[in-house]
């Protein structure tokens, strides 16, 4: 059997009532001319939306059969036991040039039962943004479900919830059943479990391409959304230079952020995962397991398991985010 290597994916383009052409212009996704482009799925193992190779010998291959082949290798023991073949993961970029629905996510419980898939909570890393971008996220104060189908009938919804300035560089955490929504003008990367279960709960009184107004999952919803969660899930740290600086941790995925500007090595002999990198800033060369891949803004690259050390080259000054798996977490 081939040995494995650093793993990169064709991007999917999903076109959106709200998407725009910056994954386009910035990252250079190839998409429709003129499209609105709203995310860019770079790493995603739903079956039958299973991630295609785009490098090296394994090219072609979905991400749901190389995993049936390489198993802990390619995954991590602890994550292949937990998940088999199914990727936890789904790494998207998102373009949003105008604000999207107000919406939830059910849980794994909940999710379960309704969907038969797994729940979603997700993290945000703001890329870049327009001066007045704004992020949404949880209640001002803990409400009653009578309270919020007040607000929400009465089209004041967005006045009952935290709207914190986008600002490049900031994260949030977003768990399941927080209402959430990502305002216009911000570009971002988004991590978060293998689901793509969505509650929507409030459009703005948007109209789509047909001139008809957009299903909303009111009922749904209201089993899905955590009244007591007020707060804003931001989560804003300092970069230290040539190390990774943790932004969330959770059962379903420990995220830090690096910035380089020298070779860094990573040890990561006891993680037993998959590492994920995402380039949102400049490019760097990762050498491992004897090969050699370059990762640009905008790209995002799978390490197996198997890779003990990774040894990470920027070409200037880079920013990364390190995605993985943690063992221990609850």
């Amino acid at each position: 059997m081939n040995s494995l290597y650093p793993i990169k994916f064709r991007p999917v383009l999903k076109e959106t009532l709200w998407g725009g052409k910056a994954l386009h212009e910035r990252f250079g996704k190839e998409s429709r001319p003129g499209a609105a482009v709203g995310e860019s799925w770079e790493i995603n193992g739903m079956s039958g939306e299973s991630s295609v190779v785009a490098n090296g010998f394994l090219k072609g291959n979905s991400l749901e059969e190389i995993i049936e082949i390489y198993m802990g290798d390619l995954v991590g023991d602890t994550v292949y036991d937990r998940f088999g073949t199914e990727f936890p993961l789904l790494i998207k970029f998102i373009d949003a040039r105008a604000t999207l629905s107000i919406q939830v996510h059910p849980d794994d419980k909940l999710s379960t039962e309704r969907h038969h898939a797994w729940g979603k909570t997700e993290m945000w890393y703001i890329i870049d943004s327009e001066p007045d971008a704004i992020i949404y996220t949880g209640f001002r104060r803990k409400i009653t479900k009578e309270e919020y189908l007040h607000y929400l009938e009465g089209k004041q919804l967005a006045g009952i919830i935290n709207a914190t300035p986008a600002r490049p560089g900031d994260s949030f955490f977003i768990p399941a059943g927080m209402v959430h929504a990502i305002g216009g003008g911000v570009l971002l990367t988004e991590i978060q479990q293998t689901s793509d279960v969505t509650y929507r709960i409030y459009d703005w009184d948007r109209v789509d391409a047909s001139g008809k107004p957009r299903e909303m999952h009111t009922v749904l919803a209201l089993d899905a959304i955590n009244f007591d969660i007020d707060h804003t899930g931001l989560l804003r740290v300092e970069p230290v230079a040539n190390k990774a600086v943790e932004l969330a941790s959770c059962r379903y995925f420990h995220t830090s952020l690096m910035q380089v500007d020298r070779p860094v090595i990573k040890d990561y002999s006891l993680t037993d995962s998959f590492i994920i990198y995402i380039c949102t800033g400049s490019m760097v060369v990762i050498d491992c397991l004897d090969h050699r891949e370059e990762l640009r803004a905008g790209e995002t690259i799978l390490i197996p398991a198997s890779a003990d050390t990774v040894a990470i080259i920027p070409q200037g000054k880079a920013t990364l985010l390190e995605v993985y798996i943690p063992k221990n977490e609850s």
